[in-house]
């Protein structure tokens, strides 16, 4: 079994019910939320301060969450963090 070291968690959604959701469900379970709308914010942010973890809906406008995992994939900084898919 492989053990990560989870604490520092991007949450990428577009809907905001569901950014406050998660993040209020990742806090109690002691872990740090990063909740971002969009996956061009998402990519931006996880450049300047990488995550330990992404949950990330599918469906968003302007940038999927293909292709948010796919531009993931494709940065060195990036490809090693795990991604999780979330959908409503």
């Amino acid at each position: 079994m492989v053990e990560m070291n989870v604490g520092n968690v991007l949450v990428v959604d577009d809907a905001h019910d569901n950014l406050r959701l998660l993040s209020t469900l990742l806090k109690r379970g002691g872990l740090v939320p990063r909740p971002v709308d969009s996956g061009k914010k998402a990519f931006e942010v996880a450049v300047v301060d990488p995550p330990d973890l992404v949950l990330l809906d599918i469906q968003m406008p302007e940038m999927s969450g293909f292709e948010v995992c796919q531009r993931f994939m494709q940065d060195e900084r990036l490809q090693n963090i795990p991604i999780i898919f979330i959908s409503g």
